[in-house]
């Protein structure tokens, strides 16, 4: 099997472009993958554009030997665009592997521990930051089956908050656990919001709401900084969605005092990036729960990489009342029943894109999220002030 082409499809989703790709092979096979990266639509969509001429011709059932050469012929990059990039192509292949064998990507993994897979809700707030709100939108997601959600209390806040911004944040914490009980998982996001003193303190005033993880509360490229909050509050960290290489866990690990992991699937390089920090995490007795704020075809990938994790904790989704869109534009995106994700069950990935679907709704320059702009958790920008 030889790869013809390499085609991209951008979908404009309002609060974030999704980037899918095609890979075409001599015998009829397409294999799909995304490469989703946040602001950087065009910049990921160029850099495909120039990977064409390293993959052209290429057997895409030798993976590592492919993605291999594409990392040497780019000087081994390290940078998210030029890694997400290649975990897009590596994840196409993937799909072209199951398809070759008729087998769905978790069983070429080695089989499902669990089926289906614990989550956890995210983006189920586009609100303002009014407590009672906040409460109200925390029971219906309880309602709908999940035991666990993750939110940002914090606004626009960037670097430290004003004793009043502060204290609205914890208000905010404070009620969702009221309204939601002591048995759901609550886990606050920070969004690399603060300096490392306000974050300790935060993090030191969020202790008597039990929460999963406090994630990200510097910036989440910076080791040495997460280190040092993990270790002076009595709440886990969770960190690791800005990694691009599997190493950059080790200081974590070696830390032992933040051991849960948050790789992105699309930034770490792909599948077999996500292999690589799970045996880390084995060796150093971290949990993995997998970044997944990108798009459906990222979703359907990471639904099969969690049920495979000996070490697996619990599974970010963005369930169909965030992104009805998802199950429009890609056939087969998993479904989330009773706050459980469903392992996919067809050849490769299991999911297709629906290209008519997706002309749809094209790119948007407005389609992103400023996380210190106000209003940034209302998602849709015809809702921001």
């Amino acid at each position: 099997m030889k790869i013809i082409d390499l085609r991209t499809v951008v979908v404009g989703n309002p609060w974030k472009n999704w980037l899918f790709l095609i890979i075409e092979t001599d015998e009829g096979l397409r294999g799909l993958g995304e490469a989703t990266l946040g602001l950087s639509t065009l910049p990921v969509e160029g850099a495909l554009q120039e990977l064409k001429r390293f993959v052209i011709g290429e057997d895409p059932l030798r993976i590592p030997a492919l993605t291999e050469k594409i990392a040497r012929a780019w000087y081994l990059p390290t940078d998210q665009v030029h890694v997400t990039a290649i975990s897009g192509v590596e994840i196409a292949c993937w799909d072209l592997l199951g398809k070759s064998l008729g087998a769905p990507l978790h069983k070429l993994l080695g089989g499902a521990v669990r089926d289906p897979v614990p989550a956890y809700a995210n983006g189920w707030y586009p609100s303002g930051l009014d407590p009672r709100e906040f409460a109200a939108r925390a029971t219906e997601v309880v309602r709908r089956g999940f035991r666990a959600m993750k939110f940002d209390p914090f606004g626009a806040t960037y670097r430290d908050l004003s004793p009043g911004e502060e204290e609205l944040s914890l208000e905010i914490v404070a009620a969702v656990r009221e309204a939601v009980g002591p048995d759901v998982e609550l886990i606050i996001e920070a969004h690399d919001r603060f300096d490392v003193v306000p974050a300790i303190r935060i993090g030191r005033r969020l202790e008597p709401y039990r929460i999963a993880w406090y994630e990200a509360p510097v910036h989440s490229a910076d080791a040495d900084a997460l280190v040092r909050v993990a270790a002076e509050v009595p709440v886990p960290v969770g960190a690791g969605e800005r990694f691009s290489q599997p190493s950059q866990f080790v200081p974590l690990g070696e830390s032992r005092t933040l051991l849960t992991w948050l790789p992105e699937t699309l930034s770490i390089g792909g599948v077999w990036g996500i292999q690589q920090v799970v045996a880390l995490g084995v060796a150093y007795g971290a949990r993995i729960a997998i970044h997944n704020a990108r798009g459906p075809v990222c979703t359907a990938v990471n639904a099969h990489l969690a049920p495979w994790m000996p070490n697996f904790l619990i599974q970010e989704v963005f369930d169909e009342t965030v992104v009805p869109l998802a199950y429009e534009v890609v056939r087969g995106t998993p479904r989330i029943v009773d706050g459980f994700l469903e392992v996919p069950t067809g050849p490769g990935l299991g999911v297709e894109l629906d290209e008519a679907a997706a002309a749809r709704y094209p790119y948007g320059a407005r389609n992103f999220m400023n996380f210190f702009e106000t209003g940034w958790e209302k998602r849709f920008p015809s809702l921001r002030r």
